[in-house]
């Protein structure tokens, strides 16, 4: 009795595999709706970019800077490059990878130059956005500072903190006459707006890693990513969660005075 039922239920099995197997065929073929992150490159907002300071300013008094505050960055996939299961396998076991819903990356759609276009108007909405934040932290009329940012080949608003801790750091420092850096390599990302308020941007587990291979310390994150950006955290970076850029230029200060700093 047990060996009769045995027959038709092994039966069954192999005819359901059947289209299974069909399925895993045609997805190991078929374009997937994801795209594929790295750790792209960072930037130094206190040096140059092909020759021209990222950040330039008139109408005030600048200070000479030491140390680093990078913005970070991430690589990804077109949005017309087809993904194949392969890759998505082979990026989830790889620390330097990740695997992104499409639409998370590129949410307006469009052509590749569309995209573009969206990218660089988020950058200059981000850039115009960094100097209110930062003038208006330092309470400086903006009729009479004149900021130019300059920043080639990136796009997006994710750099807005940076760009604001920079020209904090150019025209006052940490405040009481010293680099708001502390003479370290700072890296990290947020987006910004007028009122100083740091929102979050994704992809920031791909950043620490970029972060720490161009020498930075410490990496300042959005509180709202402080989890992931610790999944895989590199060895010797140290994390600081901010809200505000007020919150980001207190804890560099008191990083470098030695006093309590917040952590993740």
């Amino acid at each position: 009795m047990l060996t009769r039922l045995s027959r038709p239920r092994t039966r069954t099995l192999a005819l359901c595999a059947v289209p299974v197997l069909a399925l895993f065929g045609v997805a190991a073929f078929a374009p997937l709706p994801f795209t594929l992150a790295q750790p792209g490159t960072t930037a130094n907002v206190l040096g140059d970019d092909h020759g021209t300071p990222v950040i330039s300013i008139k109408g005030a008094p600048t200070r000479p800077t030491e140390g680093e505050l990078r913005m970070t960055t991430i690589v990804a996939t077109g949005p017309t490059v087809d993904v194949g299961i392969g890759d998505v396998v082979d990026s989830w076991f790889r620390t330097d990878r990740a695997v992104l819903p499409r639409n998370s990356v590129y949410p307006t759609g469009g052509s590749e130059k569309e995209i573009e276009k969206h990218n660089l108007e988020d950058m200059r909405k981000s850039q115009n956005s960094a100097v209110d934040a930062a003038l208006n932290y330092l309470d400086k009329p903006k009729n009479s500072v004149d900021v130019t940012l300059h920043l080639a080949d990136v796009g997006g608003p994710s750099a807005g903190l940076f760009f604001a801790l920079g020209i904090v750091d150019k025209l006052d420092g940490d405040g009481s006459g010293g680099d708001l850096t502390g003479g370290r390599t700072i890296a990290g990302t947020g987006t910004i707006q007028a009122n100083g308020t740091v929102g979050a941007v994704g992809g920031v587990s791909l950043k620490t890693q970029a972060a720490h291979r161009d020498g930075a310390t410490v990496f300042l994150v959005p509180k709202a990513e402080c989890r992931e950006a610790g999944a895989e955290l590199p060895k010797g970076l140290r994390l600081i969660p901010v809200t505000t850029l007020k919150s980001a230029v207190s804890s560099l200060q008191a990083l470098e005075q030695g006093r309590e700093v917040p952590s993740c």
